[in-house]
């Protein structure tokens, strides 16, 4: 790992802007070390937000859309309603002192700048520090602009910070590397030559493995002479960096640069088997590509970095990520070869192949496994979903590779982002095909999750009609399947049992047995449940139990778990009914599905309303208190109990016997308590903890600003 070479007085100046202003943006050329710097500052910072502090990727996100969602899933606020992310961020925030580090900016510079300052405006316990070769030019802002690293004379027992940052970079090539007297000059000479750019630095002792610091020098000295005339005393710094790079260029062998280059269409981190399928051919053999990526590893082109939370050594498997200014020069390589589109479109394949796999194991033991490598490729399938939809003729792609992605956008709680892009690809194209109706009933289901049954039933009704008249008998199946779903959240559980049944008879007829398939049978489930008719309903959810333990199922058993115990307390079983109710919560937890958290945690409020024996009444204080946690997750999940009455039961009950045994001063300030716990406080709390997991209004930690640098070379946008 790189140390942090320099830049003492940046950073107190920096601390002293944080401290001062709202709005804080560091400025400067590619590689100067803006994000290195700010993240720094922020870990320093930390102790002041006790709320969080928290990294946002912005380069990954091209669609100016979606930078709100982004923000939501770094700061993971899970939210599956309709509501603008604007919305979703002011209200999870309000009343949080919290850092926000936006880093790199620039190619969404208007975007950024009317979010910070939406935000900012309405929460005053915020505070953005950014990232961006300009400035955002938001109200309030103010700026750090970013100079590149001294590159002074050397003295006497004191080195120039380049110089310094050149000898830590080539220690991690070759250990033994020391300056000496003699040497210390000519490193000095080689980083005034490269302006002292972090980056350029750190990519020109790169190359110690194979050149010596003459021999770098002189290559290079040669390169600028040629580009500038010999005029390097006026070159400008950005041309110092490109030509610097595009001297690392010339030095990789052909085959790394076409590597190099076929590698920039891949958005974040990707892993070994996705950079082969995608690259691989047409010049780069596929036996050859591991040696070559780890060349460009050796040569400070490509960074080694871990899954999040999961180190490579511990079975989390190396993953692979280029710098934003590496990718955007391999980017202009591609496309003066002409190869772009159909590396994109090799891409959209390999991604759309991802998709397709996650569906496939979604029904299965390794769903969590499933959730997790979708989760990794979330940046690529944007990438590819908007390759898809700005392509002519992708259109069909776009449906498909947007509907096969139910399980992550309903199951993984990106029910919101799964709308945008779903809606986006129905308007492009109206044609009555399979996409096409597979794209409508996953948006009906989603629009129904969300309690917008005025969007689910029309896309609903479509999808039934053109498989009928189509003779799509999968398309059918679950056109019904999601109308039962329509009809048993708009308090019609008769007629939902009746499409249930109608729904399982096709599913049976073609053979179709998964997740979707499961959820029908915990559906038909509660529908009998709501209709007073027990044996039918607990028959049902006998059946998802039995079928989910086979299959290792545990996405929807946690459904099914928490049927069985809504089963239960109307048998009077209340420790039995408590035990499936709060499994169901540590089970959707894994997933971060939130409807399946919010849903048992308002059942778990009524069971603390039960006596728990003779002469020992429930605890209605710790009733209220869920009440509370669960309100506040029903803001992110959408209209609270889908507006519908028969879900709404258990929340009915636990509230009147509440008000029954509580002062209207406990009544208010338990259900108060409970709305200020977030996400990971109330579910440890509904599991039987304190509720004080991470604390009363910490947000938890997915991403959070590191502690140290990134690991050399640092991403130095």
């Amino acid at each position: 790992m790189t140390s942090f070479v320099g830049r003492q007085r940046e950073l107190t100046e920096l601390a002293r802007l944080l401290a001062a202003a709202r709005l804080v943006t560091v400025t400067g050329p590619g590689g100067v070390g803006k994000s290195r710097l700010a993240l720094r500052a922020a870990a320093r910072a930390a102790g002041a937000f006790p709320d969080g502090t928290w990294l946002v990727e912005v380069a990954p996100v091209q669609d100016p859309l979606l930078l709100g969602h982004a923000v939501l899933e770094a700061l993971r606020l899970t939210d599956g309603t309709p509501r603008p992310p604007l919305d979703v961020l002011t209200e999870q925030l309000a009343g949080r002192r919290t850092l926000i580090v936006l880093d790199g900016c620039e190619h969404l510079v208007d975007a950024c700048a009317e979010l910070v300052d939406a935000l900012l405006r309405a929460l005053p316990g915020l505070r953005v520090l950014a990232t961006s070769r300009a400035a955002l030019r938001a109200p309030g802002e103010h700026l750090l602009v970013l100079a590149p690293l001294p590159v002074g004379p050397v003295g006497p027992g004191a080195l120039p910070d380049a110089v310094r940052l050149f000898a830590d970079r080539a220690r991690a090539v070759l250990p033994s590397f020391e300056i000496t007297a003699a040497s210390a000059e000519g490193i000095a000479q080689l980083c005034r030559r490269l302006d002292g750019i972090p980056l350029a630095v750190e990519l020109a002792a790169g190359r110690l493995r194979s050149l010596s610091v003459a021999q770098i020098d002189a290559r290079l000295g040669d390169r600028f002479r040629l580009l500038t005339g010999g005029a390097r005393t006026a070159l400008p710094r950005h041309q110092t960096l490109r030509t610097t790079i595009g001297w690392s260029h010339e030095l990789c062998t052909p085959q790394e640069r076409l590597l190099w280059a076929r590698l920039s269409v891949f958005a974040g981190s990707f892993d070994l088997e996705a950079a082969e399928y995608v690259c691989a051919g047409d010049g780069i053999a596929p036996d050859d590509l591991l040696d070559l990526v780890s060349e460009l590893i050796n040569k400070s082109v490509l960074l080694r970095v871990s899954a999040p939370g999961r180190p490579a050594e511990e079975g989390g498997g190396v993953r692979f990520g280029l710098l934003d200014t590496l990718r955007e020069y391999g980017l202009r390589w591609l496309r003066s070869t002409g190869e772009e589109q159909r590396l994109r479109r090799r891409h959209r394949d390999w991604y759309l192949g991802v998709a397709t796999w996650g569906e496939v194991e979604w029904f299965g033991p390794r769903q969590a496994e499933t959730a997790e490598r979708t989760e990794l490729a979330h940046p690529n399938l944007r990438a590819a979903l908007e390759f898809c939809l700005a392509e002519p003729g992708e259109e069909q792609l776009a449906l498909l590779l947007a509907s096969t992605l139910w399980f992550y956008w309903v199951g993984c709680g990106h029910l919101g982002e799964g709308r945008h892009w779903l809606d986006r690809a129905l308007a492009l194209d109206p044609e009555p095909t399979e996409a096409r109706a597979k794209a409508l009933w996953v948006t009906g289901y989603m629009a129904t999750l969300q309690g917008d049954l005025l969007t689910a039933r029309p896309a609903l009704e479509e999808c039934r009609r053109q498989a009928l008249d189509t003779g799509d008998d999968r398309a059918l199946a679950y056109a019904v399947h999601r109308q039962g779903c329509a009809a048993l959240i708009g308090d019609e559980p008769a007629r939902a049992a009746e499409l249930f049944e109608e729904a399982l008879w096709h599913y049976r007829t073609i053979g179709e047995l998964n997740s979707n398939v499961l959820m029908a049978m915990f559906e038909l489930g509660i529908a009998y449940l709501f209709q007073g008719d027990q044996d039918s309903g607990e028959f049902w959810l006998g059946e998802v139990r039995e079928l989910c333990e086979e299959h290792g199922e545990q996405w929807a058993y946690a459904y099914g778990l928490y049927a069985l115990g809504y089963s239960h307390w109307l048998d009077g079983e209340v420790r039995l009914a408590r035990a499936r109710a709060r499994e169901s919560v540590r089970l959707n937890h894994l997933f971060h599905d939130l409807l399946g958290i919010v849903l048992a945690i308002d059942l778990l409020a009524l069971l603390e309303t039960e006596p728990t024996g003779p002469g020992r009444p429930g605890d209605l204080r710790e009733a209220r208190v869920l009440q509370g946690a669960a309100h506040r997750i029903w803001q992110a999940v959408g209209k609270p109990f889908f507006g519908s009455r028969a879900f709404n039961g258990p929340h009915r009950h636990c509230e009147e016997r509440a008000r029954a045994g509580l002062t209207e001063q406990e009544f208010t300030e338990c259900f108060d308590r409970g709305a200020r716990l977030d996400l990971d406080a109330a579910v440890h709390r509904a599991l039987g903890g304190d509720g004080r997991a991470g604390g009363p209004g910490r947000l938890p930690d997915p991403f959070p600003v590191p502690p140290a640098p990134h690991p050399s070379p640092a991403r130095n946008s």
